[in-house]
């Protein structure tokens, strides 16, 4: 994370995102490239998830481990075809997961403030190449208030004061 462009920026917009998803019911998985050798995410992620439950993978693309995979098909086998991202780095991980899972069947929404890179050139490339590709750009305000529908929700004032 410290080595991440605009990090305070990109950690407060990923962190809103997922209070907001939890606030709203959204299943969520937190995914760790190799954290052995990397380390966890940041604690922040975990609280604001509500879970210390995470998949490690070795893979950029999250898709391409079969235990990660397994668990989303069981997921779209619910009904759930869109899958929301998140995360660093942009122009690897993030791109590659968002590919895999355009490839797998799945409906990719790529949040663009809550992605970061270390380079602010590689983080464009990967938009580019993630229009390129047909997934879905998105932020988290305009994401977390689609969601919400409209002010009759029951969460809509807590989604508001979040995104304030």
């Amino acid at each position: 994370m410290p080595a991440m462009n605009e990090r305070e920026e990109f950690e407060k917009r990923a962190l809103m995102l997922i209070r907001g998803l939890r606030l709203l019911e959204v299943p969520m998985m937190i995914t760790q490239e190799y954290t052995k050798g990397l380390g966890r995410s940041i604690p922040e992620v975990y609280e604001a998830a509500g879970t210390e439950e995470y998949f490690d993978k070795h893979a950029f693309c999250s898709t391409r481990e079969p235990h990660i995979l397994q668990k989303l098909e069981e997921r779209k086998a619910e009904g759930r075809k869109t899958v929301i991202v998140c995360g660093t780095e942009a122009h690897v991980c993030v791109l590659q997961t968002c590919i895999g899972l355009k490839e797998a069947g799945f409906d990719p929404v790529l949040v663009v403030d809550a992605i970061a890179s270390r380079r602010e050139s590689d983080k464009q490339a990967a938009l580019w190449r993630a229009m390129q590709e047909g997934i879905l750009l998105t932020t988290t305000e305009s994401l977390l208030f689609e969601l919400t529908v409209d002010s009759n929700n029951p969460k809509f004032r807590e989604i508001s004061r979040l995104v304030k």
